[in-house]
């Protein structure tokens, strides 16, 4: 009997060692899948956030659309039509800025089709 318990605790700790190796295999495979790429994007929006300027068509979260008429270090005022409605937002409530995504399209060559 007191070999099978040791022989049994033996076995125990390798598989105690491996358990730590998977969960290290975990953790790694979550950063580089959720944790890094969610950090990534946070920086494209805060340097897309902080090259906002004067004229720029942006739309907001809640899906305002409108066009950027005054910058302040954390707001900015935007026309919303052509009744020249003005609100004042926050900058962190932008989610695009059309105007740089329309240079992005126009910079881009035109794919040929193929008939």
């Amino acid at each position: 009997m007191y070999t099978f318990l040791t022989a049994s605790s033996g076995s125990t700790a390798a598989a105690g060692g491996s358990t730590i190796i998977m969960l290290v295999i975990m953790v790694v495979i979550f950063y580089f899948l959720l944790i890094r790429p969610e950090n990534k994007k946070k920086k494209q929006m805060d340097a897309m956030r902080s090259s906002l300027k004067v004229g720029d068509k942006i739309t907001t979260i809640g899906g305002i659309v409108g066009t950027i008429v005054h910058i302040k270090e954390d707001n900015i005022v935007i026309e919303t039509s052509a009744d020249r409605v003005r609100m004042e937002l926050a900058k962190w409530s932008v989610s695009t800025n059309n105007t740089q995504e329309a240079q992005k399209a126009a910079s881009k060559p035109a794919k040929k089709s193929k008939k």
